[in-house]
């Protein structure tokens, strides 16, 4: 088993370094991270008005916060659940929010496409299985009252219709959704970065910053100063505002060796569906583009240490429970090593779903769940655009989407 920064990364291959920030600059745009959300955001800004000067900031390198992408899962789900938000904003909301959630997969589908980015896409739906009396139960009814909306288009499977997409031992009940594709979160960063950079983003690793002011970032190289500053909420608000509503989670994952002809059709995987468990904390599955089963999972503060909680390490006893995970729903896979084991920290929104919004005052804007995933962080781009453009889309008529200082949530009153 190796505990290398990543599997992901380690199989895109190293990227060719870029500069550190040269010193005190000007632009139009400076963005925080070349993570998926800043190259997205990066991407479509550009796409729209090529003139712009766009920068973006990385402490590490690019891709280094998709370190801990649960297993390259891109989904259509709204982030922070269907049912809370549909509390907050009502079902006729929630109902638009689903069908944009589900077109922003497209969006990453089209884009990939049409940039050429080799990022081992594929669209296979996500099965979601219960594997006890439970979990069961909550499936059906989950599945029930999702049906009853439109745009899940969701699929309930008994046990004997499971297998015939993937044998699980010890499954239940399942449903499958569409709106779903596997990809390798490394090789969509460097790609993504790659398509970026030759439309003239600037994209400057390790330069840290160290503090957001009004226009201006102040870095570990000098001060950017820009128009439009473009980050996460994290990097705007103070402990007592929307930061305490985050929470730092620990993305754990394991990767099997390229598993044998035999045992894959043992398995019966060949659909490339994303697989994940109904049991709460979920896991995630995806069959690789070379052969793997690499499975994942997230954690939350409170079950890590210090020690675990750093990149590219993972603990021993979440190493176990992701190999008792694997060899519970694959028996099979108990003859095949597990290569790589590896973590990455990510930041997630405590409840409800993503903020996004824009201060003219301050020249922030922020996506607060932006890391919820790469549709999520894809649909938060496109949205920024058009509110630094100052076009009035159905994007920014989203009740997510916030014009003015960044504030403390507080709880919204609850709509039927």
């Amino acid at each position: 088993m190796s505990e290398r920064e990543s599997h992901w990364s380690e199989q895109a291959g190293p990227s060719v370094p870029r500069p550190e920030l040269p010193g005190d600059l000007t632009a139009d745009v400076a963005i925080i991270g070349a993570g998926h959300f800043g190259l997205w955001t990066a991407y479509y800004l550009k796409k729209a008005k090529p003139r712009l000067r766009v920068v973006v900031l990385e402490e590490s390198h690019v891709g280094h916060g998709t370190l801990g992408s649960v297993v390259g899962r891109m989904t259509g789900e709204v982030p922070g659940g269907r049912e809370p938000y549909a509390r907050r904003h009502g079902r006729d909301a929630l109902n638009h929010y689903q069908r944009i959630m589900n077109e922003a997969v497209e969006s990453v589908l089209e884009v990939t496409t049409a940039e050429r980015i080799q990022a081992d896409i594929v669209r296979g739906g996500e099965v979601i299985a219960a594997y006890t009396a439970m979990q069961d139960r909550r499936l059906r009814a989950a599945t029930a009252l999702a049906q009853r909306a439109p745009h899940t288009n969701l699929r309930f499977l008994e046990a004997p219709e499971v297998a015939e997409l993937i044998n699980l031992a010890g499954v239940r009940s399942a449903i499958w959704h569409p709106h779903a594709a596997r990809f390798q979160p490394a090789k969509l960063a460097h790609g993504l970065a790659r398509v970026v950079e030759r439309m003239g983003v600037a994209i400057y690793e390790r330069t840290r910053v160290e503090e957001a002011l009004p226009f201006s970032l102040r870095t570990t190289h000098g001060v950017v100063s820009a128009e439009i500053i473009v980050g996460g909420t994290n990097h705007f608000a103070g402990e007592r505002g929307w930061r305490r509503l985050q929470r730092p989670a620990l993305a754990s994952l394991i990767a099997t060796e390229p598993l044998s002809e035999r045992l894959w059709a043992d398995i019966g995987w060949g659909g490339n569906e994303l697989l994940a468990s109904f049991a709460a904390p979920r896991t995630y599955a995806q069959r690789t583009a070379d052969g793997r089963i690499v499975v994942g999972g997230r954690r939350s503060p409170c079950q890590l240490s210090a020690s675990a909680g750093r990149s590219g390490q993972i603990a021993g006893s979440t190493f176990a429970a992701l190999r008792a995970v694997l060899h519970r729903v694959f028996p099979g896979t108990r003859e095949a090593e597990i290569a790589h084991a590896w973590s990455g920290n990510a930041r997630v929104k405590h409840a409800g779903a993503a903020r996004i919004g824009i201060d003219r005052r301050t020249g922030f804007t922020w996506a607060g769940a932006a890391r919820a995933g790469v549709a999520t962080a894809n649909l938060s781009a496109r949205t920024i655009t058009d509110l630094v453009l100052e076009r009035d889309t159905e994007l920014t008529a989203l009740p997510s989407v916030e014009r003015g200082a960044l504030r403390e949530e507080r709880p919204a009153p609850l709509t039927r």
